[in-house]
């Protein structure tokens, strides 16, 4: 069974190794909005940009969140980390710093986003999310598969541990 997900990750340094992911096919995933879309929403304001962002995640099980060079530091990520943890969906995240981009260039290894969130008692949300470092420096390719290979099993995890 694909599993609807949604994908999370910073648009504009991240777009192109977002959709190698996003092009598995193993999930069924939020549909890619365009720059031009996405614009659109953001013109209108934060509360529209969270009514969006609350529509794309209404029917998903799982939150993947693509971690880049800077993911961590994005405003509109980590809101829908807390949505989707206060939701109670599954989230897991992938680095893809080591994919290549339209220019055939990876970037460095961003901060995991997760760390930034403390939970009620003391825990680090760091402590509940499995975050995935595909494990070949060097091979794009090696990643990619690593990933299409993988994350079927990850998503299930990830939403079996939020049961």
């Amino acid at each position: 069974m694909k599993r609807q997900v949604f994908y999370s990750f910073h648009y504009k340094n991240d777009c192109w190794r977002t959709s190698q992911v996003r092009n598995i096919g193993a999930i069924e995933g939020n549909k890619p909005v365009s720059e031009n879309e996405w614009e659109e929403v953001k013109r209108k304001g934060d509360e529209n940009i969270k009514n969006w962002i609350n529509n794309q995640l209404k029917y998903r099980s799982c939150t993947i969140v693509l971690i880049g060079e800077e993911t961590s530091e994005r405003k509109w990520v980590k809101y829908e980390i807390k949505k989707s943890w206060e939701d109670g969906k599954g989230i897991l995240g992938i680095y893809i710093h080591n994919l290549k981009n339209q220019n055939g260039e990876r970037s460095r290894k961003g901060k995991n986003p997760f760390e930034q969130f403390t939970l009620k008692g003391g825990e680090k949300l760091s402590n509940k999310i499995k975050v995935y470092n595909p494990p070949y420096e060097f091979d794009s390719k090696a990643n990619y598969n690593y990933i299409a290979e993988n994350i079927e099993d990850w998503i299930e995890t990830a939403i079996n541990d939020r049961k």
